[in-house]
């Protein structure tokens, strides 16, 4: 008898030291963990009454042991309390401070420790990422794969992004995180089989809470999860995340990208750790659109070699198309940029064949005159893709790219923008890495084009400005599909692609065709005042925009005069309304307190909304952009504004 109760103790104790949960600083968010009957960590995450992640596992296969199973938690932390200020002057809010619960977990395995996860949870997120131990006298190991799922509950709906097939798209650029968003898809698709790029954003269905006073700031209706990565650099890999059966799990990259050099499986030095896995939730979209989390878990890599200066920039290409880069049509782009008091000129591919570097060096000269920065585009590949368009061969070698460099700065380019960088290896974010590392000793600001998504880089590395990553304004020109369906496409973009980094879009055009004359080729079917709203509504720090030159004649006076001074930095950010594939409305404060209010409306009727203007004072007079005009109007005594937004149409308040 004594003993059936030591037995039956014993097992009760070890399931409380299995059973833990981690609670957010607010107490709404709670991470429980447990073990399997295999042994496999697992883990669940619940959002005020609602599980929003089911019992997913944890654990890694590496090649100094299989850590997915026969595990038994050795130790927990205790709860410490994380918290930090700090300011990020390239990224979509400028002071940040954050405060969260963040506990430790012990895993071994055959009685030696085998990793630990560790959990970051505050009030909106989730976060956590996995330590591994030396085993024996192996102090490396390759991270063959991640058990890391997400298993969502049943009626879940999807917002993903499909990944693209490695070596395939124009000259075997792919993949680069330029496909078509799946809007409100139901599970159990894995994209177009190869799974789905991060972020990826699901909507669950929320139960009404037994008892609403425990469960803060939740309202009964949906839970919205937003999924991705952050400190991701070139000592891992950047993930994707594949479904099986309503479970996500997280995918390495494929062998046939950046060439088919390289391994898929990451290397890691042990004691080594894995980038952050984070879980963003919220009631409404705002705490999404809101979020920090990708920056408040890296640091800073390296020092600024200078401030850097941030800015509205010009680009020929995007209307022009390669044919514009020569001398006299940048040195007219060059005129455009100093008439709209833009910092800088973007020339894009072909210039070092069109131009040449000695008349390079006279174009930058006689910008400078002009108060315009110029910006150069360089293609990145050496052998891992087909792409002819020059500068070619120039940055992915050391020696090559220190001279490179070395030429920029003695002339006076003050950044770059790269192009057909197809791959999420190892090799390939360390070839990310070491080109903003060697950048910032030249003083170079970087744009990445055709490639993957920012990790958290904007804190990280201070001369990164940009990435694309997502499918850009060049496909408005290469396509009418594109344009059909432009305004779709903008209500997604805030609450996810650039809710976790800064995007380089390349949009606002005032043309209504996308051509030199603006006569011929493919049509805008957005309106002007949606031209001015995505100026607001996407957000980087140096903002390449479609407008021409023609548009100071052709284009509305009040378009033009907005476009002059509309600000690409910013202090806060605050959703207001929307859904995805529908309309969406956000408000950005400027670095000296102004507000600008922005929407844009994407179902075929014409949008009635009221739209609450808490950052305004009532009575206010403001500027109000709509119906393709601008007026004067007041904030009503409730503070908020009703409009009618047009069909593919936008609304500006400032």
């Amino acid at each position: 008898m004594n003993k059936f109760f030591l037995t039956v103790g014993c097992a009760l104790l070890a399931s409380a030291i299995n059973a833990q949960t981690v609670t957010s600083p607010d107490g709404n968010v709670k991470v429980n963990l447990s073990i399997s009957d295999s042994g496999q960590p697992m883990y669940s995450v619940v959002f005020g009454e609602t599980t929003v992640i089911e019992n997913s596992a944890l654990g890694l296969n590496t090649t100094v042991g299989d850590f997915t199973k026969s595990l038994a938690l050795a130790k927990s932390s205790e709860v410490s309390v994380a918290s930090e200020t700090y300011s990020l002057p390239n990224a979509k809010k400028q002071n940040i401070s954050y405060t969260a619960n963040e506990q430790t977990f012990t895993y071994s395995k055959d009685g030696k420790s085998a990793f630990d996860v560790t959990f970051h949870v505050d009030n909106n997120n989730v976060a956590f990422r996995y330590k591994v131990y030396p085993q024996r006298d192996r102090l490396a190991c390759l991270v063959n794969s991640e058990a890391t799922s997400y298993t969502l509950p049943s009626g879940t709906t999807t917002f993903l992004c499909p990944a693209m097939t490695p070596q395939t798209g124009f000259a075997r650029t792919a993949p680069s995180y330029e496909t078509f968003y799946e809007y409100d898809a139901e599970m159990g698709k894995n994209g177009h089989g190869r799974g789905f790029t991060f972020p990826a954003m699901f909507k669950v269905t929320a139960a009404q809470p037994a008892n609403a006073k425990k469960a803060k700031n939740v309202q009964p209706g949906n839970v919205w999860v937003l999924l991705c990565e952050t400190n991701v650099d070139g000592s891992y890999c950047g993930s994707r995340i594949e479904n099986k059966e309503n479970k996500y799990t997280i995918a390495y990259p494929e062998d046939k990208e950046f060439g088919g050099v390289g391994q898929c499986a990451p290397g890691i030095m042990l004691p080594g750790y894995t980038p952050w896995r984070t879980i963003t939730l919220g009631s409404t979209l705002a705490p999404l659109a809101e979020t920090t989390i990708m920056w408040d878990l890296v640091k800073p890599q390296y020092e600024a070699s200078q401030t850097y200066k941030y800015g509205r920039s010009a680009w020929s290409w995007i209307i022009r198309m390669d044919a514009s880069c020569n001398y006299d049509e940048q040195k007219e782009y060059i005129d455009f940029a100093a008439a709209m008091g833009w910092e800088y000129l973007l020339i894009d591919a072909l210039w070092d064949s069109n131009i040449g570097y000695e008349r390079m060096a006279e174009l930058v000269s006689y910008a400078k005159s002009k108060n315009v920065g110029i910006y150069l585009w360089y293609n990145s590949n050496g052998y891992w893709n087909d792409a002819p368009q020059g500068p070619r061969g120039k940055l992915h070698r050391m020696n090559d790219r220190h001279k490179e460099f070395a030429w920029l700065k003695k002339v006076g380019v003050k950044g770059l923008k790269i192009d057909f960088i197809g791959s999420d290896k190892q090799q390939t974010m360390q070839m990310y890495e070491d080109i903003l590392v060697d950048a910032n000793d030249y003083g170079l600001e970087i744009i990445f084009h055709g490639c993957t998504l920012p990790r958290g880089w904007e804190r990280m590395y201070p001369n990164f400005i940009s990435c694309e990553a997502v499918r850009a304004s060049e496909n408005l020109s290469f396509g009418q599909h594109d344009n059909d369906i432009e305004a779709l496409a903008a209500t997604i973009h805030p609450v996810l692609r650039n809710a976790v980094g800064n995007m380089d879009f390349g949009g606002s055009a005032l043309n209504k065709f996308y051509s030199k004359g603006n006569n011929r080729g493919q049509h805008r079917v957005t309106s002007d005042v949606y031209a001015l709203a995505t100026a607001i509504l996407f957000q980087t720090p140096v903002q390449n925009f479609a407008l021409a030159p023609n548009n100071i004649t052709d284009a509305p006076a009040w378009a033009i005069d907005f476009m002059k001074s509309v600000p690409v930095e910013w202090k806060d950010v605050k959703f207001i309304d929307g859904y995805p594939g529908k309309y969406i409305i956000l408000a950005r404060q400027t670095k000296d307190g102004k507000w600008y209010v922005a929407g844009v409306n994407a179902t075929k009727e014409p949008l009635k909304v009221n739209i609450p203007l808490a950052m305004f004072n009532a009575g206010q007079e403001v500027k109000l952009y709509l119906n393709d005009g601008v007026s004067t109007a007041k904030v009503s005594k409730k503070q908020s504004m009703l409009v009618t937004i047009p069909s593919n149409g936008g609304v500006v308040i400032e």
